[in-house]
């Protein structure tokens, strides 16, 4: 679509924080593919590896958002999540690191003993406010915020999940990153929910121009609306891409498989469980049950199904968010 020396231009000259040095290297699930009876090569892309505050994928997007809170002046980072929220944990460690404040707004029961991702955003010095539900973190973000300015502070809100336009542009340069390292799968699997990865893997790909298909298996809401919220995402990433988004989220399919969410968000499956012990046994590297345990069994499942092309090349993009396995 574009030559892969003016896509690296475009991207790279988004504003980004240098929290770590890339890539996250690449490695072969050999054992793992063994176990499954073949099939498929089985890649992995190790984000989990990323060695700034216990990595992850949001720390791809942070970066670039937190840039922009910076230049606009901010004096303190806002962000919501589930309790043990790996994106609000790399937001309040990008706090620390540039010296700004970190208001976190969490949903769930305040836990009586802190643990996993609710002692480290403790540990980072992040101010964490509790709250029932889900609907109620984005209003109680946004009065703090509020009440903040009042006092001449300079809050910058990040949404759920870093996944903006601009955070999704942390995933178009993952791709730039996993070309120059001589991979181009025939698919990349990964964890899918509030569909900031997802948008930033699918503009990726289509900017570079390779044919990889992009499956995200989701980790909470059924797949249309998953499937809304990428597209969004991907239309608004057109000030950044050079390109109209939009033309993009028509051309290339935005595939969701919601099969694999369980009894729900963050609670174990007997296929996640699965998925857990399997990875951990054959290779060595170990996934959560919110988020990467699941997508693991959604593409477990999928190679015993023979969903594959045979000799294709299928790369599991470990989105991070092992920290959540201490959660109990």
């Amino acid at each position: 679509m574009h030559s892969m020396a003016a896509v690296r231009a475009r991207l790279q000259a988004v504003p980004s924080l240098d929290l770590w040095p890339a890539p996250s290297p690449v490695q072969e699930l050999t054992r793992l593919r063994q176990v499954l009876g073949g099939g498929s090569r089985l890649l992995i892309k190790r984000d989990d590896s990323i060695p700034f505050g216990f990595g992850g994928n949001k720390v791809r997007k942070v970066a670039l958002v937190a840039a922009h809170a910076i230049a606009e002046g901010a004096d303190t980072l806002l962000s919501v999540g589930g309790v043990q929220s790996n994106s609000a944990r790399v937001v309040a460690a990008t706090a620390a690191r540039t010296g700004l404040s970190c208001v976190l707004v969490l949903n769930g029961a305040r836990p009586d003993r802190v643990s996993s991702n609710v002692l480290l955003d403790h540990l980072l010095g992040a101010e964490v406010h509790y709250v029932a539900t889900r609907e109620e973190r984005a209003p109680t973000m946004a009065a703090i915020a509020e009440e903040l300015r009042r006092k001449g502070r300079k809050p910058y809100e990040i949404p759920l999940g870093a996944s903006t336009p601009l955070g999704a542009v942390g995933f178009a340069r993952a791709i730039t990153e996993m070309v120059g390292q001589g991979v181009v799968p025939d698919v990349i699997v990964h964890s899918t929910s509030s569909g900031g990865t997802q948008a930033g893997l699918v503009a990726g790909c289509a900017l570079h121009g390779i044919a990889t298909r992009v499956l995200g298996i989701s980790a909470d809401d059924p797949a249309a609306s998953i499937r809304g919220r990428v597209r969004a995402i991907i239309e608004g990433m057109t000030p950044y891409l050079g390109i109209d988004g939009a033309t993009i989220a028509d051309e290339r399919r935005i595939a969701i498989d919601d099969g694999f969410v369980g009894d729900g968000y963050g609670v174990p499956s007997d296929a996640s469980r699965e998925a857990v012990d399997l990875l951990a046994r054959t290779e060595a590297i170990f996934v959560d049950h919110a988020y990467t345990a699941k997508a693991l069994a959604g593409l477990i499942a999928h190679v015993r199904r023979g969903s594959f092309t045979p000799g294709s090349t299928v790369l599991f993009w470990h989105t991070g968010g092992q920290v959540g396995l201490f959660a109990s």
